[in-house]
Parts: C-alpha cells; structure tokens; sequence
C-alpha cells in the first residue's frame, strides 16, 4: 500500500502480561476493560513480534512492513545504515505487581551470546534460551505516576549494616567482610534451595507482619517483601531474589522524573506507571523474582558489580516547552513536551518520530487531532506544528541526530 503523507496516527499493541494492572491503560487508551484482563505494557514501535500500525485512509498498515519497504524515507538513510531497522521500543507501562530481577548484555557480548547459541543450534523460542538477537538493550523510564524500583547496588557500607541488623543475614557477614560484595553475591545465587528456605521463612513471616500492623514503608525492603507473598498459601520454596531486595537501591521517582538503565545495571521494576523507552531487543538476563529461565554463570559475567547512586533526571529544556532526557546510547532519545492555549511547538525530524499524547489534546499540523492516548508517527525530514487548547503533555520518541 502506497503512503502518500509523512504523519499517520499509530495504534499500537497492548501487552497483557500477568503483572500488569487494570486500569491505567485501559483508561488511557479508552478501552472498556470488564473482563479485568491485565494490561501490563502498551507498545509503539516496528518489533516484529508485535508491530504498530499506521492508520492510513486505505485502512492500516503495518510499521514493520512499511519501514521495510521504505526504510530511507520513514527512518533516514543514516538510520537505516547504523542499525537497519527502527532500532528504539516505545512503551507505556503499568506495573502491579513485582517484575523479575534483570540486567542485559551490552553490545558486544549480545552478539557474541547470540552466536554462541546460534551454533549450539538453540531454538530462538526456547525457554532456555538467553540471547535472541544480537543487540543490547539499554532503557530510559520517566516516572507517569509515583513509580518504585529496584536499581543497581547499594553502597558497600549499606550492604554492611543491614547484614549486621538482618539477623537471619549475620550469618553472612564476615565472609562478605572477607571476600567483598561479588563473592557474597555469587555465594547465595548459588546457595541450595534448602538453604535458602531455611534462611529466609522467618524473616518473610516478620515482613507481613510488620506491613500489616503499619510498622513498614516503601523505602523499606520488607515492604516489598512482603507485598510478594501477601495473601499466598504457603511459600514453597523461596525465590533467592529475596536478597536482592535488600542489596539493591530502592528508587522512589516523582512524575517526570527519569532514570536510565544501561548494560549490566540489575533492576526491577515495583510499582507504578511509566513511559519506557528502550533498545529493539528481547536480551534479559535474569536473576529471580520470576518462573523464566535464570543461568547463574551467564548472569555473573554480566551483572555489574558497582555501587551506584541512583542518577535521577528531571529533563533538561532545549526548545521552549521541551524537556530533553539525555540518553548515552546512539539508539534512542525522549523528550516530554509541554503546551498551553499560547505556546505551539514546531520541529524538523530527522529520523521516525513517535509521538504520544498522555495529558489533554493537541492538533499536528492544522490536521491531525490527537486526543489523550492516542499517537502519531512523523517521518525522517518531516516538520510539524503542534497546538493545543489547554495543558497538554506528549512523549516523543525519535532517534538522535
């Protein structure tokens, strides 16, 4: 089918995995939700195993297909040329119930990963399969709504005190005061499950307690903690992540506020809703808090072993009404624009451009309506006004110049 404009509105693909919530994007995106299915993520974007559309006067077409057949004029020819494909995800994300505990290879070491299994003839659908492309995949969030998250090692004297004030976790102290935060790591990821129950049932058990009688908060790991098991009969055998909880900094972000997470950052997203926006890949490396295939070894080569202070961003303004997340990776950039009844905001793109609004409405062009939850692609080369009636906010995807 023959595109004859540079701006489509995009529907998207709504993601209804098991921790998602109910309501937030079903209300987003205007969709009656009886069934009370889980709406977990929202994706705009070309990924193959769930494309968006381009709403054309002829009926829809798909993203993928189109960027195919036209990648010089949709995504540019510099795009097209460094990454042959739209190489960014972008996602809404309502976030329920705890994601798994990840960190994602770099560059790199995803090519040689996928190689590897490629040669060892592992199917690509297989559940024990770590690599399914060759790329990494670097993520930016902005907070839409209070958003929680695990991000990254404390500091090493944190990690100290709560195994001094744990007491089911002082057992470990002086092998950490011994060997360091790596070994520790790797010493419980490989402890026996008997082990594990036997360490952690009791302090589980106190967890739900204490968050019952009010004695805990969202800062703390026992929060967490016991949200997970809250309301389950029986624990079985417990997940090992149950450390990382503690280990990790617990991130409180404000809306509109981001966070970026590159190669190697263990993370875990806890609750909340939020823009994602990410590198075109399905390379997870997983360390709990999930059914999915966990490989202790491969996780061990990749997760990084740093203490982090949490780098908060609030945006930085570039063009009046345009905040600027900046991004240290080639693949992607986002920017939250704001606009009022008096204030229009004009642009060139120089790659595809997915633009969505989350607050208001707003008018491309003198001719695209644009409502709350709906999207518009604009291609490579392409300038566009937008205008609003009242306060309006829209995330914008695009890949940097």
């Amino acid at each position: 089918m023959e595109l004859n404009n540079n701006l489509y509105k995009l529907k998207g693909r709504v993601m209804h995995y098991a921790w998602g919530g109910h309501e937030f994007i079903p209300d987003l995106l205007g969709i009656n939700n009886e069934s009370r299915q889980p709406f977990a993520e929202y994706w705009m974007g070309a990924h193959p195993l769930a494309p968006s559309e381009l709403l054309t006067p002829e009926g829809p077409v798909s993203l993928y297909t189109a960027i195919q057949e036209e990648p010089g004029r949709i995504i540019s020819e510099k795009v097209y040329d460094a990454f042959g494909r739209l190489p960014y995800l972008f996602k809404v994300q309502d976030v329920k119930n705890i994601l798994s505990i990840q960190v994602h290879p770099g560059k790199e070491e995803a090519e040689k990963g996928f190689d590897r299994e490629e040669t060892a003839g592992i199917p690509l659908n297989a559940p024990y399969r770590n690599y399914r492309d060759r790329n990494h995949k670097p993520e930016m969030l902005v907070a839409l709504t209070e958003f929680w998250l695990l991000h990254g090692f404390r500091q090493l004297a944190e990690i100290e005190q709560i195994l001094i004030d744990v007491p089911e976790f002082t057992v470990l102290l002086p092998y950490y005061r011994r060997e360091g935060l790596k070994p520790l790591y790797q010493f419980i990821m490989e402890i026996e499950q008997p082990e594990i129950n036997a360490l952690l049932e009791n302090l589980i058990k106190r967890n739900i307690r204490m968050k019952k009688e009010g004695e805990l908060t969202r800062e703390m790991p026992g929060w967490w903690i016991a949200k997970i098991f809250e309301g389950k009969e029986g624990m079985g055998d417990i997940d090992r992540a149950i450390f990382s909880i503690y280990f990790f900094n617990i991130v409180n972000l404000k809306p509109g506020e981001g966070l970026f997470q590159g190669a190697g950052m263990p993370h875990a997203y806890l609750e909340g809703q939020c823009i994602e926006l990410m590198a075109n890949s399905d390379n997870v490396l997983r360390a709990g808090l999930t059914p999915k295939h966990i490989d202790v070894p491969e996780l061990m080569k990749h997760i990084l072993f740093e203490t982090v202070v949490p780098n908060i961003m609030k945006g930085i303004t570039v063009l009046t009404g345009e905040k600027i997340y900046p991004c240290p990776v080639p693949d992607f950039g986002i920017a939250k624009i704001e606009l009022t009844a008096n204030l229009a905001y004009t642009t060139t793109t120089t790659s595809l451009e997915i633009l969505l609004v989350t607050e208001g409405g707003a008018v491309v062009n003198n001719s695209i309506v644009l409502k709350r939850g709906e999207a518009v692609a604009v291609f490579a080369g392409e300038t566009y006004t937008l205008q609003a009636s009242g306060d309006t906010v829209l995330f914008k995807a695009f890949v940097p110049a």
